[in-house]
């Protein structure tokens, strides 16, 4: 690996706060990734630019300044930007939030499914559809209680301006077996080149059961928008859920499209050590939890001697020590060139974001940025071709902006 740079900067020294139809059946169109056609990378219809910049941060490749674009969110988890200029934010907590005109709406966006907000479980992912334009669909994941607990699902709903809610509510898919597990839950969501959909689940805190492809835990799994199973998905026919495309995944947190391949691509939660970075481009592939891993557990007992085994997929890097990767995307835009084609990954205990240069599907070298600035939770390439994240400690969502 080539030498790491860093470049730390206190955080009160970089934010820099400015006032604040009928579901589709099949797949057969392909879609331009995350990017929305309504825009141009030249675009900034979601929040205007300060007159002034803040404080500059220097990394490897492209000098910027951090622009806080809202304030006042709780644990904000996933972000979805709407043609319209709108943003919505879900919490953890199970609140739904809508920025509007630059400013974050005090009242939460109602109709919200029920959700159970207990450890890591809450209100999670949110995924525009890619022809959103047209049918309005939004995707969401969430903890939902049942008979035994909670369990990750998967709905879908419409934004109705003139109530403020989400409404049209579908649920797509609802994993077994439901548990006490706190921890765990996954969960991100993503669609394909094809527009299939993609989310994960964790393996809610049994290791045991993401070997065990007879259940929702631990897996990686492809469905049509409406929640159908693809005839081609690799265990249709076989032992196994149809449901599932991959498996022996401890905790997916990080999921984005390639913008030129249209592979997906995750990060996920080791234990002590053996946070992963993988690409999904074989379907029915095992990326070997607990059997294989580069961490230990917790307390600093050995999980398995193994790193590898013959059968199973190793991840394109690994971060040891785990540094709780979360939120990921793929970065497209022409305002970085010079970061065109990387991968960037919020984390969590580490507190900053990981930009992994890549050569096709090969690890060339990481730089971490932003260190310590706080609990990034998501990183997002929006539409008018900037990159936001959300970080938690504050409750803020940040804009990343080049300099010259």
């Amino acid at each position: 690996m080539l030498e790491k740079l860093f470049y730390k900067v206190p955080l009160s020294f970089l934010l820099f706060v400015i006032p604040l139809s009928a579901c589709t059946e099949t797949t057969e169109t392909e879609f331009n990734g995350n990017q929305n056609s309504a825009f141009t990378a030249d675009s900034d219809h979601y929040f205007p630019l300060p007159d002034q910049p803040g404080d500059i941060v220097e990394s490897e490749e492209l000098n910027f300044y951090v622009q806080t674009v809202a304030e006042g969110l709780g644990v904000p988890w996933g972000m979805a930007f709407l043609p319209s200029g709108d943003v919505l934010i879900t919490e953890r907590d199970g609140d739904l939030r809508l920025i509007r005109d630059g400013q974050l709406v005090a009242d939460p966006v109602g109709g919200v499914p029920e959700v159970v907000a207990r450890g890591q479980g809450g209100l999670l992912d949110i995924e525009l559809h890619p022809d959103y334009e047209n049918n309005g669909w939004i995707y969401m994941s969430y903890s939902k209680p049942g008979d035994g607990g909670t369990m990750t699902a998967i709905t879908r709903v419409r934004f109705n301006e003139d109530s403020h809610s989400v409404v049209d509510h579908e649920e797509i898919y609802v994993g077994t077996p439901f548990t006490n597990a706190r921890h765990h839950f996954g969960s991100r969501i993503a669609f394909d080149h094809d527009g299939y959909l993609y989310f994960s689940i964790g393996d809610r805190g049994d290791m045991s059961t993401a070997q065990d492809i007879n259940n929702s835990m631990g897996n990686l799994f492809r469905l049509y928008d409406d929640g159908r199973v693809p005839n081609d998905n690799p265990f249709v026919g076989r032992d196994g859920l149809d449901e599932i495309y991959a498996y022996g995944l401890r905790n997916i947190q990080g999921m984005a499209t390639h913008p030129e391949t249209g592979v997906i691509w995750t990060n996920l939660h080791g234990p002590r050590g053996g946070d992963e970075l993988n690409v999904h481009n074989k379907p029915g592939a095992n990326y070997g939890w607990p059997e294989i891993t580069y961490g230990i557990n917790y307390n600093g007992t050995t999980i398995t001697e193994h790193t590898e085994m013959e059968g199973m997929e190793q991840p394109v890097m690994h971060w040891t020590p785990s540094i709780a990767p979360s939120g990921m995307t793929f970065v497209s835009s022409d305002k970085y060139p010079a970061w065109k084609g990387d991968a960037l990954n919020g984390a969590l205990s580490f507190q900053l974001i990981s930009r992994i240069v890549l050569d096709g599907e090969e690890f060339v070298h990481e730089e971490r940025i932003l260190d310590g600035i706080g609990r990034i939770r998501d990183v997002h390439e929006a539409p008018d071709g900037y990159i936001y994240f959300t970080n938690e400690s504050n409750g803020t969502l940040n804009r990343i902006v080049p300099v010259e």
